[in-house]
């Protein structure tokens, strides 16, 4: 065989290939298209109790492309059953289940999780624990003190004359650990579970650092992932360090957008037919070395729940007496709800509700440096590590939350638009933001459903303005 037809075989071989993955990938578009409505509709209507045909429109509001198929889908919320069941076009279905205190999963054929039992009650605190417990406010819906802060907050709920729209649902601001400042929309309130997308994330980087903090992990040493310890598995070498900061190598497309386009890849089949994330995301091959590339996915995350879950011990139940134990009551965040795959491993990735205050009160454990509750919860120089930048990320990414720190593409964007060189940031799709900028002594949360890049213009301008409300410093960094 000559030379050219080696390539053209080579070549035909390999387009080949791609026509078949593409086929292969667009069976699952529309699974995958109704797995997250009755998902996200099914948290909306039984976990946050908030009108889940307004969660919709505004959903498909701040997606693009969506448009193009949102007049094929349709849903329906069964209330008696707790359950949502969305379709495209009549054929493609899927469900998904409450359970109360495990929220919401997409059912793949069965009726039942694999840990179905009820959650267990979070334990009552101590005397020692309720006496330290952080109070950073009382019942009642705080206003802003001063006009300047107040205007902060109203700009952040003002509609642009031309879309894309903010759909701003809840703003919080703490200064000193204490609330100074809160709005909602209409339907929104002080106890309203709030789904976070992706600042879940930073949620499991907590929990990872505790395991880390018993001696359970360690972050430069390889993952203990079963799948990965066969002789010559190059993927023996992924680290705890390499899942938090997205540079696994893994195979799994990206989570950077959502939008319609995004429903092609691997990751979203692995969240939205996939009974097993976690088997799914460990058998991922290697598109890169690990360790020599970024590429932010959902897998990642997907993995460092499931060593979460087995740490625990094996099961959802034991997953929230844990994260309760560790996190949740130390802080004071009663509202929150931790979603699960039917295996019983946390859907980390995204799928996490809590209050904006209880969101707020996360981000004031980073801006304390890991201590709440009277007694250290994260690792000494866990916080900075995890607010360093990770090489290669253009985006600006640390190990579990959005940097502002070190000298990257998104850092330079953002502190040109009035975000804190210091400041470091839980993220999720559509807008979700808790802001910590340590040189001001703020946390801002922030939740929304926003389209044009997620309102980090607008979230960046209110961040900006509450420091200037609030006396404190900008533009004051980590290299400063």
């Amino acid at each position: 065989m000559t030379r050219k037809k080696r390539v053209i075989l080579a070549v035909t071989t390999i387009l080949c290939g791609a026509l078949v993955l593409t086929a292969v990938r667009a069976h699952d578009v529309p699974r995958v298209a109704t797995g997250f409505v009755s998902h996200t509709l099914c948290s909306a209507a039984f976990v946050s109790q908030v009108d889940p045909d307004e969660v919709y429109a505004d959903t498909l509001d701040a997606m693009p492309g969506v448009g193009l198929i949102a007049w094929a889908l349709d849903y329906r919320i069964d209330r008696e059953t707790r359950q949502v069941t969305a379709t495209l076009l009549g054929g493609a279905q899927s469900r998904s289940i409450y359970r109360e205190g495990f929220g919401c999963y997409v059912a793949q054929g069965e009726d039942a999780v694999e840990d179905a039992v009820e959650a267990a009650p979070p334990p009552a605190p101590n005397e020692m624990q309720r006496a330290v417990l952080p109070e950073i406010a009382g019942d009642s819906l705080v206003a802003p003190d001063n006009p300047d802060l107040k205007l902060a907050l109203d700009r952040a709920f003002i509609e642009p004359e031309q879309p894309p729209l903010r759909h701003t649902k809840a703003v919080v601001v703490l200064k000193d650990g204490r609330l100074v400042a809160e709005r909602y929309a209409p339907g929104y309130g002080v106890d309203t579970p709030i789904l976070g997308y992706s600042t879940a994330k930073s949620v499991i980087s907590a929990l990872i650092g505790i395991l880390v903090r018993q001696g359970k992990l360690s972050v430069h040493e390889p993952a203990p992932v079963q799948a990965w310890q066969r002789p010559g598995d190059p993927r023996h070498a992924i680290t705890v360090d390499q899942l938090l900061r997205h540079t696994s190598g893994l195979a799994m497309g990206s989570s950077l957008n959502a939008s319609l386009a995004s429903a092609w890849a691997p990751v979203n089949r692995m969240k939205y037919i996939e009974r097993d994330m976690a088997a799914f995301a460990e058998n991922a091959e290697l598109a890169t070395a690990p360790g020599s590339a970024w590429n932010y996915h959902d897998g990642n995350t997907i993995i460092l729940s499931r060593l979460i879950r087995d740490a625990a011990g094996g099961h959802a139940a034991d997953v929230l007496r844990f994260a309760r134990r560790e996190v949740f009551d130390p802080l004071g965040m009663r509202s929150v709800t931790v979603e699960f795959d039917a295996t019983g491993t946390p859907e980390g990735s995204s799928y996490m509700l809590a209050s904006a205050r209880d969101w707020a009160r996360f981000g004031q454990l980073y801006l304390d440096d890991g201590v709440g509750g009277g007694r250290r919860i994260l690792p000494e120089g866990w916080v900075d590590y995890s607010a360093s930048l990770t090489p290669g990320a253009w985006a600006g990414v640390g190990a579990g939350f959005w940097t502002n720190r070190g000298d990257s593409k998104g850092s330079r964007f953002r502190t040109s638009l009035g975000l804190p060189h210091d400041a470091f940031f839980a993220s999720g799709t559509f807008g979700q933001y808790v802001i910590i900028v340590p040189s001001a002594r703020l946390v801002v949360a922030r939740f929304g459903f926003s389209g044009n890049q997620y309102e980090i213009a607008g979230v960046s301008k209110l961040v900006a303005e509450v420091i200037a409300a609030t006396g404190g410093k900008r533009h004051v960094g980590a290299d400063d």
